[in-house]
């Protein structure tokens, strides 16, 4: 009995460890599955145990999927020119919510931050500039958080991409100072992408 008491306990520890849930959380939700073990705990370990298999980053875009390149990027139907850069593939997932836009995608995969030593090296930005030289993007879309990082980092892809002569524009109205993408509703993304402006 105290070996099954451990991994029960194992299990809510790894749970509480899940962004949004803390241990009393966990522990709902252990038991949850528990009674369920059938319908649905059996099923999750399996589904759990092939993402853990098969789950990788996109090699174009750094989207999380189960092929070595992703299907928004194999999608030939995606406008070619356009590449909207964002911080993490939660952001991307968000875009996708919104089905405003119909280009592809660039994952950062953070923002630049001098006090955790996060420079451009430690991003996909050297990533992106290839991108943009190998592909022809016309438009890069800085769909980066209203933060202190993700200015930052936005500021220093603009630069970057100057020399280039590609069009750099921003999300405008809808995003609010401080706010992530993935919190926002569907209609803001598809206002603030409508009216994006010059960088």
């Amino acid at each position: 009995m105290t070996q099954g008491r451990d991994d029960i306990e194992g299990l809510i520890a790894l749970m509480a460890r899940l962004p949004g849930l803390g241990p009393r959380s966990a522990r709902r939700a252990v038991l949850h599955l528990i009674s369920k073990r059938a319908q649905l705990m059996a099923p999750l370990a399996e589904v759990m145990a092939d993402v853990a298999r098969n789950a990788r980053e996109c090699a174009r875009c750094g989207n999380i999927s189960g092929q070595p390149v992703c299907a928004i990027c194999e999608d030939e139907r995606r406008a070619i020119g356009e590449l909207c850069v964002i911080e993490d593939v939660a952001d991307l997932w968000a875009m996708e919510r919104g089905h405003a836009f119909k280009g592809r995608y660039h994952v950062l995969g953070g923002t630049l931050s001098a006090l955790d030593a996060i420079g451009p090296e430690e991003l996909r930005i050297p990533d992106l500039i290839a991108r943009i030289q190998f592909e022809g993007i016309r438009e890069v879309i800085l769909a980066l958080n209203a933060t202190v990082e993700g200015q930052t980092t936005a500021h220093y892809i603009a630069e970057a991409l100057e020399p280039m002569g590609v069009a750099v524009t921003s999300l405008a109205q809808g995003v609010p100072i401080g706010g992530e993408l993935d919190y926002l509703d569907d209609g803001t993304i598809q206002a603030a992408l409508r009216a994006r402006k010059a960088f």
